[in-house]
């Protein structure tokens, strides 16, 4: 009897203002998916840094194979532009899908889904997968939490997100902070020094901080 195959997919850092969008997924069998929630693999917001290094590794380890996909902000701000930032993550999706669905038999596809409209989404998602004939897939609010897969692709993703952000602590100092809009750190690096990289690639235009950051900067000359 063959094994049911279960590919988790979810993202990390879809909100920062600061560094890339990353979408992951994991492909596991049942049997590993008891050995996930037996080492406590749960929605990577709910772990700790350290925890999520340790788990991350053994994901790796016991998984039968994943995929990462990097969104860097040049191209999130061309479909944020478009209102279109849910189908840059349903086109990452289907690449991670297309990446991993080779020689395999059955495959269920569990995805957190990002838009509020669940079917719309998955209909534009399945259009852009190459071969869905041996796919069961499932699109569903809140998947990081209620399964082990996906949790375990969205420790993946974080993991990456974090390493992404301490290349760029590297390159423009610990002040850059989280990435995120509501950390002080953040907001503080984007008033003053968003003009000086605003052209690195670093920084998401089309988000309302770095907009916002941009008036104050104009005032200031003005006055």
């Amino acid at each position: 009897m063959v094994e049911e195959l279960i590919l988790g997919i979810d993202d990390a850092g879809r909100g920062p203002v600061i560094g890339p969008m990353i979408l992951a997924g994991c492909l596991v069998t049942k049997k590993t998916e008891k050995e996930f929630r037996n080492l406590g693999v749960t929605d990577s917001k709910q772990l700790t840094q350290k925890r999520r290094e340790f788990l991350e590794e053994k994901i790796k380890e016991l998984a039968e194979t994943f995929e990462v996909v990097i969104v860097q902000p040049e191209k999130i701000d061309e479909h944020v532009e478009k209102n279109k930032l849910n189908e840059l993550e349903a086109l990452a999706c289907a690449e991670i899908i297309n990446k991993i669905n080779k020689g395999y038999g059955r495959i269920k596809v569990v995805i957190d889904c990002p838009s509020v409209n669940i079917t719309k989404w998955s209909d534009f998602l399945k259009n852009k997968v190459t071969d869905h004939s041996n796919l069961e897939i499932s699109c569903e609010h809140k998947a990081d939490v209620n399964h082990v897969a996906v949790s375990a692709a969205s420790v993946l993703a974080k993991c990456v997100r974090e390493k992404e952000m301490a290349k760029l602590k590297e390159l423009y100092g610990d002040g850059i902070g989280s990435g995120y809009s509501s950390d002080p750190y953040t907001k503080k690096f984007i008033e003053h020094h968003g003009n000086e990289y605003k052209d690195k690639g670093i920084i998401r235009k089309s988000w309302g901080t770095w907009k916002d950051s941009q008036k104050v900067a104009a005032q200031r000359k003005l006055f």
